[in-house]
C-alpha cells in the first residue's frame, strides 16, 4: 500500500446516515471499491460523523453545557462508529483494526484500511491528509453530499458561485481562519494549510454520483471540485 496505488478517501458521514443509514449507498460503494481492488488498487476510507454527530452533540447540548472537548470527543465517536460500519462492510478486504491515529503507520498487510476521527481538534480531513502522508499518496479525495464546493454558503447566498478548479491560496481564502466542531465547511481550513504545504490535490465530489469519482480515479473530466497548488 502506498503512492498513486493507493486511493484515500474521505466518506461524509450525509453519505452513510444521510437520515437512516443509506444501504443502497454502502452497496454501491462497496461495488465500486471492489472493482478498483481487482485492478490492484488499496484504499484508505475514513469515515465522517455526519448528522449521527450533531444529533449527539445537539443532544447533550440541551441537558446541559459542554466544552469544547466534548463536543468533539462525540463527533470523534460517531466517525468510529460509522467506521465500524464500513469496516464490517468490508471484513473479508479491510485490516480488523479501525485506524484511529492517522501519525501510526498504515498496516500493508490487507488491501482496505478504515480510519475515522482522532482527537479533539483535528477533523477528519485533516486525517486524511495525514494518512496521505503516510504513504505517499498525492491525491484525497473528498465524499460529500454536495456537487462542488462554492465561493460561498449557497443556503446563504443563492449567488454563489459553485468551483471547478481552485488553487490552495486562492481556496483558503474562502474558509475561516480556524477548526471548529460544529464547523460547516467543504474542508477544514487547518486541512486545508497541511494539504497545500504538502502538495496534495483535494478532489470534492458527490458521493452519490460514484461515475464522477470513477472519472477523477481515472483521470478524466469530472463533475466536482479541485483544489491544487
Amino acid at each position: 500500500m502506498g503512492g498513486e496505488d493507493t486511493i484515500v478517501i474521505s466518506v461524509g458521514g450525509s453519505l452513510i446516515v444521510p437520515s437512516a443509514i443509506d444501504t443502497a449507498f454502502l452497496t454501491s460503494f462497496k461495488t465500486f471499491v471492489l472493482s478498483y481492488l481487482a485492478k490492484g488498487k488499496s484504499f484508505i476510507i475514513i469515515a465522517g460523523g455526519g448528522k449521527t454527530a450533531r444529533r449527539y452533540q445537539d443532544a447533550a447540548s440541551e441537558v446541559t453545557e459542554l466544552t469544547r472537548d466534548d463536543v468533539d470527543w462525540l463527533g470523534i465517536h460517531a466517525t468510529r462508529l460509522n467506521a465500524h460500519l464500513l469496516r464490517s462492510i468490508f471484513y473479508k478486504e479491510a485490516h480488523p483494526v479501525i485506524n484511529t491515529d492517522p501519525t501510526e503507520k498504515v498496516p500493508t498487510t490487507h488491501s482496505v484500511v478504515i480510519a475515522a476521527g482522532w482527537k479533539p481538534g483535528w477533523s477528519t480531513d485533516y486525517d486524511a491528509v495525514l494518512l496521505a502522508q503516510g504513504v505517499g499518496a498525492k491525491k484525497v479525495i473528498n465524499l460529500s453530499n454536495i456537487d462542488y464546493a462554492y465561493t460561498e454558503d449557497p443556503n446563504k447566498n443563492p449567488e454563489a458561485t459553485p468551483i471547478e478548479h481552485i488553487s490552495w491560496p486562492e481556496f483558503r481564502k474562502l474558509l475561516p481562519k480556524e477548526w471548529d466542531p460544529g464547523l460547516s465547511s467543504p474542508f477544514d481550513p487547518i486541512a486545508a494549510k497541511e494539504a497545500e504545504a504538502s502538495g496534495i490535490e483535494v478532489a470534492i465530489i458527490n458521493g452519490s454520483k460514484l461515475g464522477e469519482l470513477e472519472n477523477y480515479i481515472e483521470g478524466k473530466a469530472f463533475k466536482g471540485t479541485l483544489i491544487t497548488n
